[in-house]
């Protein structure tokens, strides 16, 4: 028997031609499933180095079961694994062709231009860092991030954001929301069992809070922000500068008394800085932060800005409790990988960083004011919250609304996202609550972006037009909307 070395390949040799064999083996692999599509093929020489075969049988066979349509061949792509279907038992397989799904504008909040990813500047970064790292640097990493990455962010932060801190304070972490795990187990060690979040907020964060063995209690969001008034427990979430998802600033007189709170009940605040790079109308608010960094532990990432895939995040964290997160962050095992911190060290140190996030503000900017002019030719309604970050709020009469418009904008290819059907209220079966779309207006891609507009545009039209004679449709149809 002879065995691959990459693909754990089994054939009798002395069964026949080692070319059929082979393609047998191949076959039955694909079969089987364990050789699924897509899957890359080792060269026709590696394999036959593997096998002990001549290179000549190896490309027959690849050759053969091209012609069959098991594998498919391109150039410069080498040879892969079709799209097939595995055998059921008892049945008779037959190859079947790819099939793609029909494309999807997102309208979802919260997601970049992912086109935009600044991708020559970030190659840039990563050779530069490989060139000049030492051997000490790719050893395993100090559970709080590399200081060359916390030095050149607390520079930043100090400079965009106002932010007041040395570098032994940040702690890096793979996205907000790994960061967000490690210090909520970190306050549960530390006696925390309740944490106030925003009522609406995002449910992933309830979820990661109740995960960490925290009791969640809802936080009244007003047209100033968190309520002072609503908050209880030992610690709270706060998103001040951009409230997601109604894009209200928190006020300063909201500011100062959920720190009075928090000085007095001996809590903390976390304050999520998620967009705050992106205002649109004026200088953005400065981090709350800085009011109390005693008392706030302020958390930013490069999700928003960059794009969630390169899970990078820094959070500031309050002498009392960095001892015990670093001990959290040693038993969970969060270290971030050296490279990528490397890497977005030198982004911010050669400018790149600076350069994107002035490009990017530009062109949301501009697709906010885009949004806002085409609702306003279809609806009476204007969007809610400050011209800030890569989404915006369109209030709706009811949920009824709400889910038809999410429904129909599904069958039309436009991916849409409301306050109850995401679960961004703390209880989201009370329809008695505030119905609106979240609309991210960053995601789509620019060659997309005056598309999803005109469908976006007639959907709220057409919709609005279907509740206002219930009996049946208008007459108006979407297939201009339709990708």
């Amino acid at each position: 028997m002879t065995k691959s070395l990459d693909l754990h390949l089994e054939f009798d040799r002395s069964a026949g031609s080692p070319g059929r064999s082979l393609e047998s083996a191949l076959r039955e692999s694909i079969r089987a499933g364990r050789l699924p599509a897509g899957s890359r093929l080792p060269g026709s020489r590696s394999l036959a180095t593997d096998l002990g075969l001549a290179r000549g049988t190896v490309v027959q066979a690849y050759a053969q079961l091209v012609a069959e349509g098991w594998l498919v061949a391109a150039p410069g792509s080498g040879t892969r694994v079709a799209a097939v279907l595995h055998d059921p038992p008892g049945s008779r397989w037959q190859p079947r062709p790819s099939t793609a799904a029909g494309p999807v504008i997102e309208l979802r909040p919260g997601i970049p231009d992912l086109g935009s990813f600044p991708r020559t500047a970030w190659v840039g970064s990563v050779r530069r860092a490989l060139a000049t790292a030492s051997r000490g640097t790719l050893d395993y990493p100090e559970p709080a991030g590399l200081l060359v990455l916390r030095a050149a962010v607390t520079a930043y932060l100090a400079r965009t954001r106002g932010v007041l801190c040395a570098p032994d304070a940040v702690v890096i972490t793979a996205g907000f929301t790994q960061g967000l795990s490690l210090v909520a187990r970190t306050l549960h060690r530390r006696g925390v069992r309740a944490i106030a979040t925003e009522n609406p907020g995002l449910a992933p964060h309830r979820m990661v809070l109740r995960a960490a063995g925290l009791t969640v209690t809802p936080l009244t969001v007003g047209a100033d922000g968190a309520d002072p008034d609503d908050v209880t427990g030992q610690a709270a979430l706060l998103t001040p500068a951009h409230q997601h998802p109604t894009g209200v600033v928190l006020s300063p007189g909201h500011r100062y008394r959920l720190i009075a709170w928090a000085r007095e009940q001996d809590a903390f605040l976390i304050e999520d800085d998620y967009d705050g790079e992106f205002r649109y109308d004026q200088r953005p608010v400065g981090a709350m932060q800085a009011l109390a960094p005693e008392r706030i532990v302020y958390a930013g990432s490069t999700s928003k800005s960059l794009a969630p895939g390169i899970r990078l995040g820094w959070f500031v964290v309050p002498e009392s409790l960095r001892r015990d997160l670093t001990t959290t962050i040693m038993e969970a095992g969060a270290a971030v990988s050296a490279i990528d911190q490397l890497a977005m060290a030198d982004l911010l140190a050669h400018g790149d960083y600076d350069r994107h996030i002035r490009r990017m503000r530009l062109t949301y900017r501009r697709r906010r004011i885009e949004l806002a002019d085409r609702l306003a030719e279809v609806t009476p309604t204007p969007l809610e919250g400050i011209a800030a970050g890569m989404h915006a709020l369109l209030p709706l009469a009811s949920v009824a609304e709400e889910r038809l418009l999410i429904q129909a904008g599904r069958r039309q290819g436009l991916h849409l996202i409301g306050l109850h059907s995401n679960g961004y209220w703390h209880d989201p079966a009370d329809e008695r609550q505030a119905a609106a779309l979240v609309l991210g207006y960053a995601a789509p891609p620019a060659h997309a972006w005056q598309q999803a507009l005109s469908g976006l545009s007639q959907l709220v039209h057409q919709t609005g037009r279907e509740l206002a004679h219930p009996l049946g449709p208008v007459g108006d149809t979407f297939d201009s909307c339709k990708p």
